[in-house]
């Protein structure tokens, strides 16, 4: 059942959600919205003014959008130190905890974090620590949960082995410890990341700061002789005390989008560019859509997608969108001439979902961070030292996977039962019951396998959006190549091969992936809005 159809029941249901809409939906300046057309149902003109609004949970008073300061430089990521004193072999302890930082003057927040074993690894940003390794090493990961919850780690995009990759099966009690190890394979070079994945907890684990970087180095990088930038994106929901508040209704309809976007854990810090610039982009908001922009008159070249880089890279871009879970690789000129300008997340129309009909509108444009471009003057720079650096014509060799030896189907749906959504009390774990997000017409269950596959074999997947709002796809334990798209009776073949793990697909619109599995064993796949993920938008693959 699709959106539209949701308030077809009863003028009951319609009157829950009316209700239900100015009490959850009280932030990004959508409370109301939406509610406009009620009037047009029968016997509904004027009911919004003249009711009294039923019994609902407290509301939280949320942190004014200016609330954080903002213009410190970027923070320089930490680094997991590699304990190892082998050649090939990074060794380390991960550790998940709470900690406290001071967001606003006088009111610590709470996260919890990754860091490193030391007590003095929790200091600096609150993203996890960038795990810096390269091909053909063997990681050996220590993981402490220092959390109140279970949790496990997710190595989200690389060829893991399925009993190494944090699947919600395997998951690590409070106070446990475990070791994850694997070994990275040739041709895994590329930028990834690493977070919890426990059913029905990935959202809050997340969304209360649990994630970090991972970059995996290739020997023969084209690419090596420019200076890196890492921008790790996260997002922010905080309320007036400082606290990080537990998701709304709109938050497990949507997925959550809180007031602030960090990069690097700070609020639109500022960068400064002296020369042409190798920039690293994640994603690893649970929710919002970034729509990358320097503005209109600074393009920039794409280089590399989530599997590492490009074939060859695309030049002249001035826009970039990430889905929740993506990451890009991108090459940011210096300029002749010093300038200004705002990394931004444009206007993005993904469709959420209003309480009551319909869609709420799309979120204005957001500013990131503020960018001055610093060139150096005219004979001070070098190849060595800046400049303009040229970039291969060839980045590496990506073949097109081989036909196909068999076909599956991934359809995503929704339904909700706005009845039971707003039954005093009806909630499971914390979440609003009456909410479903299906794969294959199921909400997921740990027992059952959704779908069988054959090591080595080269499939093709269509992934269907039969939804009203847009769903970013994710297969553990591999890479896909998107082969064409079809939305609305046009078929349209992806100019653009590389290598994905994580990939969007709009309502309407049935994206095409050839993959193939390594390694035997349960691998996950599901939308990457958390919310949605731990609400049952998850399905198992069996390997065999």
């Amino acid at each position: 059942m699709i959106r539209r159809q949701f308030l077809a029941r009863s003028l009951g249901t319609a009157i829950a959600s009316l209700f239900a809409r100015s009490a959850f939906a009280q932030h990004a300046g959508h409370s109301m919205q939406g509610m406009e057309g009620m009037d047009d149902m029968p016997g509904m003109a004027g009911m919004h003014h003249a009711m009294p609004s039923p019994k609902t949970p407290p509301q939280v008073s949320l942190a004014a959008d200016d609330a954080l300061p903002a213009g410190a430089p970027l923070p320089e990521l930490r680094t997991l130190v590699n304990s190892s004193g082998e050649a090939g072999t990074f060794r380390a302890t991960l550790v998940a905890a709470p900690a406290k930082h001071t967001l606003l003057a006088g009111q610590p927040t709470t996260f919890w974090q990754y860091n490193g074993p030391d007590a003095d690894s929790a200091q600096g940003p609150v993203t996890g620590p960038l795990i810096d390794v390269r091909e053909g090493d063997t990681v050996e990961i220590r993981f402490v949960n220092r959390l109140p919850q279970p949790s496990t780690i997710h190595w989200h995009g690389l060829p893991v082995p399925p009993d190494q990759d944090g699947n919600p099966s395997l998951m690590i009690a409070p106070g446990a410890t475990h070791v994850y190890r694997f070994t990275l394979p040739p041709g895994s070079a590329g930028t990834y990341w690493y977070h919890p994945h426990p059913h029905m907890m990935s959202a809050e684990q997340v969304f209360r700061g649990l994630a970090g970087p991972i970059i995996v180095r290739a020997a023969d990088d084209p690419l090596a002789g420019f200076p890196e930038r890492h921008l790790f994106f996260s997002d922010l929901k905080l309320a007036a005390d400082g606290s990080i508040p537990a998701n709304d209704m709109m938050d497990w309809m949507n997925g959550r989008e809180g007031q602030f976007v960090l990069v690097n854990g700070a609020h639109r810090p500022r960068i400064a560019v002296k020369e042409d610039e190798r920039w690293r982009l994640w994603n690893a908001c649970s929710a919002r859509y970034l729509r990358f922009s320097l503005g209109a008159g600074q393009r920039f070249v794409q280089v590399g997608t989530d599997g590492g880089l490009l074939e060859k890279p695309r030049e002249g871009l001035t826009e970039l969108l990430l889905a929740p879970g993506e990451r890009a690789e991108v090459i940011v000129r210096a300029g002749s001439a010093p300038s200004q300008a705002t990394l931004t997340a444009d206007v993005y129309d993904r469709r959420k979902m209003a309480m009551s009909a319909g869609s709420l509108p799309p979120d204005p444009a957001r500013v990131l961070a503020d960018v001055a471009f610093q060139p150096q003057p005219a004979g001070e720079a070098s190849e060595a030292s800046g400049g303009m650096r040229a970039i291969p014509a060839t980045l590496r060799t990506i073949v097109p996977l081989s036909a196909p030896v068999a076909r599956k189907s991934v359809v995503f749906s929704e339904a909700m039962d706005m009845a039971a959504m707003h039954r005093s009390g009806a909630s499971v774990h914390g979440m609003p019951a009456g909410m479903r997000f299906m794969i294959n017409g199921t909400s997921f269950d740990p027992k059952r396998v959704t779908l069988t596959s054959r090591r080595d074999a080269v499939e093709e997947w269509a992934i269907e959006n039969r939804t009203d709002m847009d769903h970013p796809f994710h297969l553990h334990g591999t890479q896909f190549q998107v082969v064409g798209r079809a939305r609305g009776g046009a078929v349209t073949p992806e100019p653009l091969l590389a290598w994905r793990d994580t990939v969007n697909v709009q309502p309407g619109e049935t994206v095409r992936i050839a993959t193939v599995q390594k390694m035997a064993g349960d691998r996950m796949f599901h939308c990457h809005i958390l919310e949605h993920e731990d609400l049952g938008m998850m399905g198992t693959l069996k390997v065999i």
